[in-house]
């Protein structure tokens, strides 16, 4: 009965032993992650035809733009801290005030 095992409850030092490789497991999972994001970075300032890789996404994304692609608007805007926001302003002219009164019941 091999499925039965996996309903035990582990001892102290297992679970000890189990939460320690899931931790060294999360850690290399971060690395990677890391290591993509410094990758991507690397790779867009890396050089084709005198311009980094970013210069020429910036162009294609610009030439989009220049050419009325929506998308490409929105990538603009948002990039240069224009985004609107999905928040409302209801205008309040001044505070509300809330009056909270407690009454004591004493039972005899």
């Amino acid at each position: 009965m091999a499925g039965i095992d996996n309903l035990r409850v582990p001892t102290s030092e297992e679970a000890r032993e189990i939460g320690r490789k899931g931790g060294i497991a999360s850690g290399e999972a971060r690395r990677r992650r890391k290591s993509f994001k410094e990758a991507l970075l690397l790779a867009l300032e890396t050089e084709k035809d005198n311009k980094t890789i970013q210069e020429i996404g910036i162009e294609a994304v610009m030439a989009k733009y220049m050419g009325g692609d929506l998308e490409a608007f929105k990538t603009v805007r948002d990039t240069v801290g224009e985004k609107p926001t999905d928040k409302m302003d209801i205008g309040q002219e001044k505070p509300f005030e809330v009056k909270i009164e407690v009454i004591k019941w004493i039972y005899q």
